[in-house]
């Protein structure tokens, strides 16, 4: 289904759903049963430098329309990330690896030992909305953005996607900076900065505070992004956010996306959710003529 003249599809995704990051990513198992539910490909947990414990609880919440969470980027660290990523080997869909840092010289060695562990792309967590020194003051800046990957692609020749926030600014200047540092696209977008308060006691819910919000009530927002993205760039955008039926999945397209990411549909669905999408496309675009994605891929921005 995916046919665009770009990196992407270098990947050979087998569908255009795929798994984000942050769910079912960390571990070799997980990853096994994602691939046999019918996944295009997965994006790994966020791995940075060194293990690190995340947050105490409460680090999670179901509300409104979405799930905000709190973890702080818990992962067992790239050198031991590797033990799960050598158990991978019979999985048949593209793995990216997903990585965070302080700088660009960190971004660029996990990048590098990434690309070393046999994945076939990157992702650049950018924008992570609730780890301090590792999110937003990061992502919101062209220049830093603009570095970063510019390093990670001197580093390595798989293809590079950073993770694009709502949270900073003007998403186009850092998908534009993002652009002339050589990605070879982008992804929009992450989660958004959120919080909840308990009226009862009368104090926010997460240990931390503030969390990312995810899920069905950011996808207007995530779906103007990628609208906004794809005009203005010439590199190709892979939209997440809401993602749970294969008519959010149509509409990402329609403004211009050319793969989805699916997070917090695996929670409330189950995996069945990538096969469910796949089969409900492939009927719509029988209805309406389209033979590939390219067909109606950005036909909203006309």
């Amino acid at each position: 289904m995916v046919n665009i003249g770009t990196r992407i599809s270098e990947l050979k995704l087998r569908n255009p759903t795929i798994l984000a990051s942050g769910i079912l990513g960390e571990t070799s198992g997980s990853m096994k049963r994602v691939a046999s539910c019918g996944a295009g490909a997965i994006v790994t947990k966020s791995i940075g430098m060194k293990p690190r414990e995340g947050y105490p609880n409460p680090t999670a919440v179901e509300i409104e329309c979405g799930i905000l969470n709190s973890m702080g980027l818990p992962n067992p660290g790239i050198e031991e990330f590797k033990k799960e990523i050598d158990e991978i080997d019979e999985i048949d869909i593209p793995v990216i690896g997903s990585i965070f840092g302080k700088d660009e010289k960190e971004f660029a060695f996990l990048a590098k030992k990434m690309e070393e562990y046999g994945l076939d792309a990157i992702e650049l967590n950018l924008s992570c909305p609730h780890a301090r020194g590792y999110g937003l003051e990061i992502g919101s800046s062209p220049d830093i953005v603009r570095e970063v990957v510019r390093e990670v692609k001197k580093k390595v020749s798989i293809p590079v996607f950073p993770k694009l926030s709502a949270n900073a600014g003007d998403i186009v200047d850092i998908g534009k900076a993002a652009e002339e540092g050589g990605a070879d696209g982008v992804v929009a977008i992450n989660s958004l900065r959120a919080m909840k308060i308990d009226i009862h006691l009368k104090k926010p819910i997460l240990y931390n505070r503030v969390g990312g919000y995810s899920g069905k009530g950011i996808k207007p927002v995530a779906v103007r992004c990628v609208y906004e993205l794809s005009r203005e760039l010439d590199i190709p955008v892979i939209g997440v956010g809401g993602v749970e039926t294969w008519e959010d999945a149509v509409e990402y397209i329609l403004a211009g996306a050319c793969a989805v990411q699916i997070g917090a549909a695996v929670y409330y669905r189950g995996l069945s959710v990538f096969a469910e999408i796949c089969e409900g496309m492939k009927r719509w675009m029988e209805e309406n003529g389209f033979e590939s994605i390219e067909d109606f891929r950005g036909v909203a921005l006309k």
